[in-house]
């Protein structure tokens, strides 16, 4: 039997996604008499671990495990400058964002998406942030859901030699199978199950790794690759990946769901703990597999770094267990992406401006279903197509859109109470049209276009908002509302 051919490793897969397909089935039981907000937002009774994890676990997709290492285990230790400002970002993103948003979202009119919060916070009429908002869900999240589902691909190729297309398919169906049926608290849960198994795999694979690792291998790394100060564009855009946390949908929405504001400081420890420890481990993974496994084109080419490295060491059932991890890291993030652009449709355009505020709970429930199995279908014929780029190309692309987007405007609506409508608009147009004109433009520059894209639509918030008339005391008033809120 060839080297790509572990029985034990089909099986393990198999009892994984029967055990996800099992928590979907088991909350669509539970909760097929709960409404709209208990579908996409849990009820509002997420405990401090599972959201904790699950935000995590929706944020490190596949990329942690393959695209990050890889790009450190080739590239060399400039690049590690993304996990340091990722975990700046993320550290602020827990302490200063997260209490006043789920303060926030309660007091406008207890919110159940990010764009419907951001009209309920001005106490708009118009429905025009809320339908920019879902377009750019709808085409970012698509980019997002792609890189999932062709990790899973190239999981199933490497490991038992299945075509990565039908590898796709069959794991696409397998998220949409659990998110369709059990919507927020099956994410979340399948979520919590997923962030401990990616953790668990990190920190086994680089340790036994690094043990059988020669002194000697570490002279022999080409010239600067210890240098981590090598390019300024590697630091600069490396810490410009923080700003994606204040404006990533389907990761602060798990901050609106925790069930209060002291499970909020619990979960937060927590998920910063965690996060950290993925992030050094990624590093450790890429230079501990440069060493041990020495440089190989496929191996970059593929970004299979820490699965090559799982299956040299381990005994077939062992590495079936921790190559579950990319499945987990994969579906973790492509769940979470699907359910957060099906809630932002059906809540934000379909319910008050297709329908008209006459379609009933389960009918937008249904909607929203739709959606999950749109989007998942379009990515897939993304994932597929072979000019799509690499795993860490579609991260980046979707990482920056969403970032420079709703960054300024999530942050400028908690903490200016002069902030305005308009100049939520204008940020979010801004930044998001500046961020997609840096990738197809300016890329050759080699600076990560989320940074100028926040930065322009920060501008444009203010300066819009500055040049239009302040809000009224009703917008104000729901400000001073929200900022003294207390359960």
């Amino acid at each position: 039997m060839s080297e790509t051919m572990r029985p034990m490793e089909i099986a393990v897969f198999i009892i994984y996604l029967l055990f996800m397909l099992g928590i979907g089935f088991y909350f669509f039981v539970r909760d097929k008499s709960g409404g709209e907000k208990t579908y996409f937002l849990g009820g509002r009774k997420m405990g401090a671990w599972v959201a904790a994890l699950s935000a995590g676990a929706s944020d490190m997709s596949a990329w942690v495990l393959m695209g990050l290492p890889t790009s450190i285990y080739a590239l060399g230790l400039g690049q590690v400058w993304i996990p340091v400002g990722l975990a700046i970002g993320y550290t602020i993103s827990w302490l200063a964002e997260a209490p006043r948003l789920r303060r926030f979202s309660i007091v406008a009119g207890d919110s159940i998406t990010v764009p419907q919060y951001l009209t309920n916070r001005f106490l708009a009429k118009s429905k025009i942030l809320q339908i920019i908002c879902a377009v750019v869900f709808l085409f970012a999240y698509t980019i997002y859901s792609a890189s999932s589902i062709k990790a899973c691909g190239t999981l199933f190729n490497t490991v038992i030699g299945m075509d990565a297309t039908v590898a796709m398919y069959i794991a696409a169906i397998i998220i949409v199978g659990y998110t369709f049926l059990g919507g927020f608290s099956a994410v979340c849960w399948t979520d919590f199950f997923q962030g401990m198994l990616i953790l668990g795999s990190m920190l086994i694979a680089p340790i036994f790794a690094g043990s059988m690792v020669e002194l000697s291998a570490a002279a022999a790394m080409p010239a600067g690759y210890w240098n981590p100060f090598s390019d300024w564009r590697d630091i600069v855009s490396g810490l410009a990946w923080g700003l994606g946390y204040f404006g990533m949908p389907h990761i602060i929405i798990r901050y609106m769901s925790i069930r209060s504001q002291k499970e909020l400081k619990k979960s937060a420890k927590i998920g910063i703990a965690w996060t950290y420890l993925i992030l050094i481990f990624a590093a450790v993974i890429g230079i501990v597999g440069r060493m041990f496994l020495g440089y190989d084109d496929a191996v970059n080419n593929n970004s299979l770094v820490f699965i090559a490295m799982v299956r040299r060491i381990f005994p077939s059932l062992f590495s079936g267990v921790l190559l579950s991890a990319v499945l987990a890291a994969s579906m973790s993030t492509a769940d979470s992406q699907l359910l957060s652009a099906s809630s932002a449709f059906a809540s934000d355009v379909y319910k008050p401006v297709i329908r008209k505020n006459k379609a009933g709970e389960k009918e937008q429930i249904w909607v929203g279903r739709l959606v999950v199995l749109l989007v998942a279908v379009v990515a897939l014929f993304v994932a597929s197509n072979p000019n799509s780029g690499s795993i860490m190309d579609l991260v980046t692309n979707a990482w920056g859109v969403f970032g420079a987007a709703f960054g300024p405007a999530i942050l400028l609506s908690l903490f200016w109470k002069r902030f305005n409508f308009k100049g939520a608009v204008a940020g979010i147009v801004t930044g998001a049209v500046v961020d997609i004109g840096w990738i197809l433009l300016l890329s050759s520059t080699g600076v990560y276009e989320l940074l100028p894209g926040f930065a322009a639509g920060m501008i444009a918030a203010v300066a819009v908002t500055l040049c239009t008339k302040e809000p009224s005391k009703e917008v104000q008033q729901l400000f001073e509302d929200a900022v003294q809120y207390k359960e």
